[in-house]
């Protein structure tokens, strides 16, 4: 190994267990779980409400963590997580996870977005992986039926955005406020591929198998336009409504769905998903910047967000590495690399934890943003370390 890739490995090892797991494993609530927000400050806001996907992807980073490391601690975290998250967001009358709760773990947004479903499937299955608990298999398992049995369309194909407490529809089903009310979107979809495929790892269940295939079919044939990028919003129908070009997303796809591709352990399936893989990569890579880094988006007017997004830089290494192991793009984990020392050395926040929300244009930190929060969550960040570990292991 030469000197710059064991450089690389060592940084992003130490960025991992003590720049990232360590900043969240000092936000355990002594109440249960994990506190819903710190501001960019570091003041935690512990009446802050609790989003469930803050809390999904706080289960995935500790059970992978352990998964990857073995360290004690870090499965204690996860199992924390868990005890507080299953009574809390799990809707025991009607089945599905809530959006959010109170600090207390009273419902307070009941809605049940498709997105929510698929980061508690893949968190509880995660889990399931290090500790062989059947109550987390279960309660996976559960909510995979409850997305096949409510939010699968059966007449388009794909899957519906968000319904309500009751699976009834809803008139708003927008996942957030950067996003608009569409029917289906790349994004759910994308992170209900992501979740299924860690189920079926664990669960080699028929219909879950199927469901994932058609997913990996979708994405390549409904979702991924023909230049190589992603449309983001689509109707009922999947008719295309009018979206920004996602770099972040291109290349995070890039990588993830050849990698859910991997996971049906079907040689046809990973050779027909395989250039469409390719071309979302270097779709994605069309968002490059010279400094390394990877800009948000493109807009439907043809300017750009040139922030620089603290999870889009996150995917562009682990994209770029993908291109790299899997596609023998020689100059792919130079990209890695050039896009880790960006990371490193202005979005890593070395004297108060994690990671900041941005760089903006300037070159400054976002501090207008959550240190931690609804969408800032041990992810991107901490899945990005693992896959350099593990690429470079294997």
């Amino acid at each position: 190994m030469d000197t710059r890739t064991s450089v690389f490995l060592q940084e992003t090892a130490e960025v991992l267990e003590h720049n990232i797991l360590d900043f969240w494993l000092g936000l355990r609530d002594p109440r249960g779980g994990f506190y819903g927000e710190v501001a960019a400050s570091g003041e935690i806001l512990d009446d802050a409400p609790r989003g469930i996907i803050l809390n999904a992807r706080i289960i995935w980073a500790f059970s992978a963590a352990y998964g990857a490391l073995g360290k004690p601690g870090y499965l204690s975290a996860a199992k924390y997580a868990c005890d507080w998250f299953l009574p809390h967001f799990v809707d025991a009358e009607n089945g599905g996870v809530y959006w959010s709760v109170t600090a207390e773990g009273e419902r307070l947004d009941d809605k049940k977005q498709l997105y929510a479903q698929g980061f508690a499937i893949y968190g509880l299955s995660e889990l399931y992986k290090i500790t062989r608990d059947m109550k987390v298999l279960a309660a996976a398992a559960s909510l995979f039926r409850v997305v096949e049995d409510h939010f699968a369309d059966r007449e388009n194909g794909g899957y519906i955005e968000a319904l309500a407490r009751d699976f009834s529809p809803l008139e708003d089903m927008s996942l957030s406020a950067h996003d608009i009310n569409a029917d289906k979107t790349m994004n759910s979809h994308l992170h209900l591929l992501e979740a299924y495929a860690n189920l079926y790892r664990i669960w080699p269940d028929a219909e879950l198998g199927k469901a994932l295939v058609s997913l990996l079919d979708l994405t390549c044939t409904r979702i991924m336009a023909p230049d190589g990028h992603l449309q983001l919003y689509f109707r009922r129908d999947w008719s295309v409504l009018p979206g920004a070009v996602s770099y972040g997303h291109d290349i995070e796809t890039s990588w993830l769905m050849l990698e859910c591709a991997f996971a049906t352990r079907d040689i046809d399936v990973v050779s027909r998903v395989r250039p469409f893989a390719l071309s979302m990569g270097r779709a994605g890579n069309e968002g490059l910047l010279p400094d390394g880094s990877m800009r948000y988006e493109r807009l439907t007017d043809g300017s750009y967000d040139d922030s620089r997004q603290w999870w889009v830089q996150a995917e562009a290494v682990v994209g770029n590495l993908w291109l790299w192991k899997y596609h023998c793009d020689s100059e792919g984990a130079d990209r890695a690399m050039a896009a880790w020392k960006y990371i490193r050395d202005r979005l890593v926040d070395r004297e108060g934890g994690e990671w900041h929300w941005a760089t903006l244009p300037d070159g400054s930190p976002d501090v207008s943003q959550p240190k931690a929060g609804f969408w800032k969550c041990p992810y991107h960040n901490s899945r990005m370390c693992l896959e350099i570990l593990k690429l470079f292991d294997n």
